[in-house]
């Protein structure tokens, strides 16, 4: 399957004019994609299927529960298809079943091992409050990312076993934040920081053929 991904694009303050790209099957993005929402609608009407895994700053200043559902319904109008802890198959062009797995995986701030974990957890005050979100009526500080994040990580690990039932011939992880220090921003390197917005999922790589996530532009905020 051809894919085109897009992600990080932070339409509420960046111009930019998507354009579908020549011979993709599918369009997937990746988180971040817009604050307001409003850069969403860009998507609408577009010749292939679109696939939305919602970044953090779509939940800024938001209720991050409320939110999920809110923000469901507005793809739905728009004609995406949101994956929040979502898996969805679809058939390629070679007929070819594609197994897609979504998920923001918020951070759960072990990237660095869990000995780390409390200092990694106090850098990541400054991100959350530029998010100035809520979870359950409380502020969305590193604790309650975690919380997520943890949840995140258990999804993925009941949903990625190919069931005896399952006829797939290849499985997508869609994520947000990513699932490696390898793909940490080389301008940050190994700072406590860094763990706001990489995680350590490499255990679950084995028969993933494929792991998108965003390209932590975040970082640069």
């Amino acid at each position: 399957m051809k894919l085109q991904i897009l992600s990080d694009l932070h339409m509420e303050t960046e111009a930019f004019e998507p354009q579908p790209a020549p011979g993709a099957e599918l369009l997937v993005l990746a988180g971040d994609v817009d604050s307001s929402w409003r850069g969403l609608s860009a998507f609408a009407g577009w010749p292939v299927p679109v696939l939305f895994v919602p970044g953090n700053h779509e939940y800024d200043q938001r209720e991050i529960r409320e939110t999920s559902a809110v923000l469901r319904r507005e793809c739905e109008r728009l004609g995406l298809r949101m994956l929040d802890d979502e898996a969805l198959v679809l058939d390629d062009s070679q007929g070819r079943r594609i197994r897609f797995l979504g998920s923001t995986r918020w951070s759960d701030f072990e990237v660095f091992g869990s000995a780390q974990r409390e200092r990694a957890m106090r850098a990541a005050g400054y991100f959350q409050r530029v998010m100035a979100a809520r979870l359950d009526g409380q502020p969305f500080g590193a604790e309650a990312v975690r919380r997520l994040g943890l949840e995140n990580r258990a999804w993925l690990e009941r949903t990625l076993p190919v069931t005896g039932g399952e006829a797939v011939d290849a499985t997508v992880v869609i994520t947000h934040f990513a699932p490696s220090l390898k793909s940490a921003d080389p301008r940050y390197g190994k700072q406590p920081g860094t763990a706001s917005f990489c995680n350590d999922d490499e255990a679950l790589m084995p028969g993933v053929q494929l792991w998108i996530h965003g390209l932590l532009a975040t970082l640069c905020h």
